[in-house]
């Protein structure tokens, strides 16, 4: 192409006053672009074949927008807490929610897809063109250029007189959109504030005494519904194990006997220190240990993890997903990693009847920040 003729560039006035179709005209020129074959797929507007794959894939863009609408109801509006499974009908329609959700996001993320497929497959026009290589920067002329070859291109494939596949195509978009933005915000949006004073609150978790009523220290053998309770001489010096929040006014409902187990801020690890070991307490909280035996939520106070990986030697605990350390005998402190607060201590001591119990909940939020938590 070194021997074709250079093309005549326009002055800026010729070039403002130039329309669409001899922008495009120029900007192939300027490209080097020799278009080989270019056929319409509808050469004749309004045809019963055009309004019939105009149909078929508005068809697939409003599965996609109408799966979008039931992904959303299902998500905000179906029962999702666990139910025992001597409610048949409650039990079953809980089983159900994870696999509706998947398979509705699933089908209108599918259905996007096909209608945009088969817009391309039916009403793209064939075109086939060869380009030669272009190099240099890009001048006002190449600008004004692109911008009417994209115009042009939008015009030919035709979307712009299809109404109907532009109101579906953004029907099905639009809902996808707020589908994929409630499945983050759906699981953060909570007033810290709401049920301030109870165990569901952000401030609050299930080692709260609701009542009075004594707080065991329960581990998960399991069984979601058998109930084994922790005495001091049950864990080993330099041994731990992860224990749950129990109340004797649980013991016969099995929906609170899983629900304890299953909540997001109830694991606690029960370590035992070793004998002679030299502990620093975190000041305020000299007392909240009985004898070697220490309690630490779980929860990792960078992103919420499970801080499940103890080593007796060194008192680390290390969170596995972010690799946040913690040293158990200071007072659970961060050691390395990207968490910056120790894990909150949950004080205890030991019943009448050699159980261990929970004194108090948490004197703070465990797991990671929120809006209005100020440490």
């Amino acid at each position: 192409m070194s021997g074709d003729k250079p093309v005549e560039l326009p002055s800026e006035a010729e070039l403002a006053e130039m329309s669409r179709d001899e922008l495009v005209r120029l900007g192939t020129k300027m490209d080097g672009v020799e278009l080989v074959h270019y056929e319409e797929k509808f050469p004749v507007a309004g045809t019963r074949a055009e309004r019939r794959a105009q149909r078929s894939v508005a068809a697939w863009f409003l599965v996609s927008a109408l799966s979008g609408i039931a992904f959303l109801g299902v998500f905000l509006f179906w029962p999702w807490e666990y139910e025992s499974p001597s409610n048949e009908t409650a039990h079953f329609l809980h089983n159900l929610y994870n696999p509706l959700i998947g398979l509705f996001l699933g089908l209108s993320v599918f259905g996007l897809g096909i209608g945009a497929l088969l817009y391309t497959k039916k009403f793209l026009p064939d075109e086939l063109a060869v380009q030669q290589r272009h190099d240099g920067p890009s001048t006002q002329v190449d600008r004004a250029t692109l911008v009417a070859e994209l115009a042009d291109a939008g015009d030919r494939s035709g979307i712009a007189r299809r109404s109907l596949i532009k109101r579906t195509a953004g029907l099905g978009a639009g809902v996808l959109g707020l589908g994929v933005a409630a499945v983050p915000l759906g699981a953060l949006v909570k007033n810290p504030h709401s049920d301030s004073e109870t165990k569901n609150s952000l401030w609050h978790t299930g080692w709260k005494a609701e009542k009075g009523e004594k707080v065991y220290l329960r581990r998960h053998t399991g069984n979601f519904h058998e109930v084994s309770l922790v005495r001091p001489e049950d864990v080993e010096p330099g041994g731990f194990e992860t224990v749950f929040p129990f109340r004797e006014s649980e013991r016969d409902d099995e929906h609170a006997l899983v629900a304890a187990l299953k909540r997001a801020d109830a694991p606690v690890m029960l370590i035992r220190m070793r004998p002679n070991q030299a502990i620093t307490k975190r000041a305020g909280q000299e007392d909240f240990n009985y004898g070697d035996l220490y309690a630490y939520s779980k929860i990792c106070t960078h992103l919420g993890c499970p801080t499940s990986l103890f080593e007796q030697q060194t008192g680390l605990l290390l969170c596995p997903c972010h690799q946040s350390q913690f040293d158990v005998f200071e007072y659970a402190k961060p050691r390395f990693g990207p968490a910056t607060r120790p894990l909150p201590q949950l004080p205890i001591t030991v019943d009448e009847d050699g159980y261990l119990v929970a004194r108090s909940d948490f004197i703070e939020a465990v797991g990671p920040a929120f809006w209005e938590r100020k440490s």
